[in-house]
């Protein structure tokens, strides 16, 4: 038994539902980035390790989808919801942690909105492009 293709939305309704999404992701992402910053530049108790060392680890996933999602890239935005996970779990982890809860609950729900929006930016946009390209 075929199933029947669900029809697109039309182009009006994505237009503006793709800018909030990706002004969402943007938003998300730098809030996550700077709350890395942050955290590891004021309140981080290191024991020893290196500043730059620790920064570069945490930043360099980050810094890798940088480009893809300032571009508006569906594909940037859609390996975004893979590594922000990693994110999502640190925090979990630290807000067991009495001496980083609050930073624990911040970056779980930052990682966690920052999932949400690229996820939806991502359907959305491949949507769109289908539709333009006259697939109904």
């Amino acid at each position: 038994m075929a199933r029947t293709k669900k029809p697109l939305p039309s182009l009006e309704w994505l237009q503006p539902r793709l800018k909030i999404s990706r002004a969402l992701s943007l938003f998300s992402f730098f809030a996550l980035l700077a709350l890395l910053l942050g955290w590891n530049l004021l309140f981080a108790d290191l024991h020893g390790a290196r500043i730059g060392v620790v920064l570069a680890i945490q930043l360099a996933p980050l810094a890798l989808l940088a480009p893809g999602l300032l571009l508006g890239n569906a594909r940037a935005h859609a390996w975004t919801c893979f590594v922000v996970n990693i994110y999502f779990i640190q925090g979990v982890l630290a807000a067991i942690d009495p001496s980083r809860v609050l930073f624990g609950i911040f970056e779980a729900l930052i990682s966690f909105s920052l999932f949400c929006c690229a996820l939806l930016y991502t359907r959305w946009r491949f949507q769109y492009d289908r539709k333009k390209a006259g697939e109904t």
